[in-house]
This record gives structure tokens, sequence and C-alpha cells, in this order.
């Protein structure tokens, strides 16, 4: 087996995944911009959903709440330079969070247990299936302050808000929208199968595909089932962590009667300040993610994403806690590589905070196989890859 060495991997870095930043960036740019006046036009005719410039910290629900943006800046100033509500999880590929508001004081309870209702309000006879690990039902009850638009029909059915029918609303908003601020040259909705918003921009880089999802912000909670920092953790430390979850968590309507939790700032936290020991997590990352990329899972949808490889990353640092073991590049690439191929073989992925959560669940084993066979050619000979 032909090795590669440091300097290779320096140049792959500056001539491939320096190449993708800057490229991923300006379509970042691109997109926020029309997003930005598509959802600032929505909101004005449908106050329930918040432009993306209010994402995140800057959500009008926290501005009671200065100490959490100054935080979030602190932690995040010079190191991340996407907008919160944006995910790239390829280069053509986004998931949009579009914040929603009149939604105050959140608070976990026990919802009821089973459900007789289909989304056009019919009543069943045996009752609605209950949600998966990383989604849950979401009750009125559940805000000591819900404005009285929430309790739309259109909207909630029996005390649930309904995913499936905050999209439908939203949907038509968003396409109304296109045509006010005059952007149908350069954004237009595409057919979806279930609960989801796509729209294709056209970008100068080049068309991107984009989810769009109306999502609950909760700052300041955790939910009961991310059991998370796990007992004796090190990394990242206790300072760290109890930071970290003062930024809560989202509730995305991505499916139709349950919503999916999403830790989205949670993870931009932990991604953006990684390296703060001198290590070359980040680094590592860039090159593992620029390989998935280009040789063994490319296209505009493949089944292994940059979120998974994150996730890998964030295990892999907690399995590996202490700067020495990011110190050499080479070394640690190979480890992330070899982890991410038993990941792919076995199809299986926890999510690193609801970890009973496999996130390879409902992936095409096809794929995995042919991704897994890929990336054991790589490891076989990883030097006609990276020179």
């Amino acid at each position: 087996m032909m090795n590669f060495t440091e300097e290779d991997l320096d140049h792959y870095l500056q001539n491939q995944a320096d190449l993708r930043h800057r490229q991923v960036s300006k379509s970042v740019e691109d997109v926020q911009k029309i997003i930005k006046d598509l959802t600032a036009e929505i909101s004005s005719k449908d106050a329930r959903f918040q432009s993306i410039a209010n994402s995140g910290v800057h959500n009008d629900s926290f501005k009671d709440q200065p100490a959490l943006a100054s935080k979030w800046s602190a932690l995040l100033r010079g190191r991340c330079t996407f907008n919160p509500a944006i995910q790239v999880l390829t280069p053509t590929l986004f998931l949009i969070s579009v914040p929603v508001r009149g939604l105050m004081g959140y608070k976990e309870r026990r919802a009821r247990q089973w459900r007789y209702y289909t989304l056009s309000g019919s009543h069943l006879l045996s009752p609605v299936r209950e949600p998966e690990k990383l989604h849950q039902w979401l009750e009125l009850e559940s805000f000591a302050n819900a404005s009285q638009e929430w309790h739309d029909t259109r909207l909630a059915m029996e005390g649930d808000i309904v995913p499936a029918k905050v999209v439908t609303v939203f949907k038509e908003q968003v396409e109304a929208a296109i045509k006010t601020c005059r952007l149908t040259e350069k954004v237009c909705v595409l057919e979806s199968v279930g609960s989801v918003v796509r729209v294709a921009v056209e970008t100068s880089e080049a068309q991107i595909e984009v989810e769009l999802v109306p999502t609950v912000e909760l700052m300041n909670c955790w939910p009961k089932r991310a059991h998370w920092p796990r007992l004796l953790q090190r990394w990242p430390s206790t300072e760290r962590t109890r930071c970290i979850k003062s930024f809560g968590f989202n509730l995305m309507a991505t499916s139709s009667y349950h919503w999916l939790l999403s830790f989205s700032r949670a993870e931009q936290v932990l991604l953006g300040c990684i390296d703060e020991d001198g290590g070359y997590r980040r680094k590592c990352y860039r090159v593992v993610r620029q390989l998935k990329e280009d040789v063994w899972c490319p296209g505009s949808k493949p089944v292994i994403t940059a979120h998974h490889l994150q996730t890998l990353l964030f295990w892999t640092c907690e399995k590996y806690p202490s700067s020495r073991d990011w110190r050499n590049l080479r070394e640690c690439v190979l480890r992330l590589v070899q982890k991410l191929h038993k990941c792919v073989s076995q199809r299986y992925l926890r999510h690193y905070f609801v970890r009973t959560y496999n996130l390879l669940k409902y992936t095409n084993t096809n794929e995995l196989d042919d991704m897994a066979k890929k990336i054991s050619d790589f490891l076989e000979n990883p030097h006609a890859y990276i020179h």
C-alpha cells in the first residue's frame, strides 16, 4: 500500500477543498439573499413565519435574552460566516430552517398517547402511528403563550400543531411571494413527495436545490430524550457542554404528523470551536468530506451528507478527546475514514445527541454497499487518491 504524506494532504486541501469552500460560500451568499427577501415578504403577509434573518439567537422570541446573542457571537466570531438557518448538505443541496413566530414559553410535557384523525379531518378507527425516537408530537398546550393565529384549524387539529398543515400553508405563501418579489426567473417550486417545500434557486455558481422547513426554535431548554453529555464524557468540556445546551434545539416540520428534533445550533458551536486546542479535527473533516463528494458518494442527493460526516467527527472527538490524538493529520484522516467505512458497512450511525436513533435507518442499502467498496479501495491505496 502506498500511503500519502502531510504535504500531499496540504496540497489536496489547497487545490480541492479550498476551491469547494469558495464556491459553496458564493452559493450560500446568493441563496441567502434570495431566501431572505422571499421569507421577509412571506412574513409581511403571514406573521406566523419569520424572515431567515431572524433565525437562531436573532429570533423575535429571544429579544429579551441579549446574553444568549452575546454568547453566540463570542463563540463563533471569525469562525462561522453562514446564517445559522442554512445547512449545506452538499454543494448543491441546502436545508434552510424558516423560523416561526407566536409560540412562546415551551415546556416539554407528556403528550397524550393516541390520535385518531387524518390530515383531512376524518376520524380513524385505529390510531396514527407513534413518533420515532427523533420525532415528537407538538401540542398547543406545550406553550405558555401560543398566539391565537396558531389555533387556526388550517394548522392545528385536536390540540396538535400538525406539521403537514403548517407546510401546506407555508407553501402557498412561498408560491405567492415568488411572484410578488418577481423572482420567477431565479426561483421555482419543485414537485415533492410528503411534507416538504423544495425550491430550485439559480445562483452564479450553480442551480441549488433548497428545502425550506418551517421551524419552531426553542432556546434555553433541552429535550429529555437527548441524554447528553454522557457519563464520564471528556469531550467537549463541562463548561462548553453547559453553554451548548443553553442554545436549545429546534422542532422542524418535515413529516405529516410528527416534528423532527434538530440540534443545528449545538452542532454549529461544536464544529466552530472544535480546534481550540490547535488540533487538526476540522482539516481532517474537510479532507474526508471532499473525498466523499469527489469519489465515494458524488451527486446532488447522496446517501451520506455533510451532516453524517459531522456526526461521525463528533463521535470520534468524544472517543479521542486529547489534543495529542489530533496533531498528525495523516493519522487523523485515516482514522476517520476507517470509522466511516465501519458505519457504512454496518449501515449504522448513531445520532450524536439522541444516540438510540440510527441516522442510516432509511438509506438505500445498495448505495451504502457501493460506497463501502469505494472506501475499501481507498484504504488499500490512499496515495492514488491524494497525491
